[in-house]
């Protein structure tokens, strides 16, 4: 299933959610298409920011580090 699907997917059980209501089964479904379109916005944001170059004043590249989790 492509993240276009996934979106289509999610608007669908948004919309029934707002009038009907959804089962269980369609609860679980939008958690599960949530998680995989969330983990898709986190991983194309991570991959730019692993392209992101900081061009200081001077006119130097330096590669954008990563931080450290506390």
């Amino acid at each position: 299933m492509n993240i276009n699907e996934v979106i289509a997917r999610i608007n669908v059980l948004a919309k029934k959610a707002k009038t009907e209501g959804l089962t269980a089964e369609e609860t679980a479904e939008r958690d599960k298409l949530r998680r995989i379109y969330i983990d898709s916005v986190k991983a194309n944001l991570t991959g730019q920011l692993d392209n992101t170059y900081i061009v200081g004043p001077d006119g130097t590249k330096r590669k954008l580090e990563r931080k450290e989790r506390k």
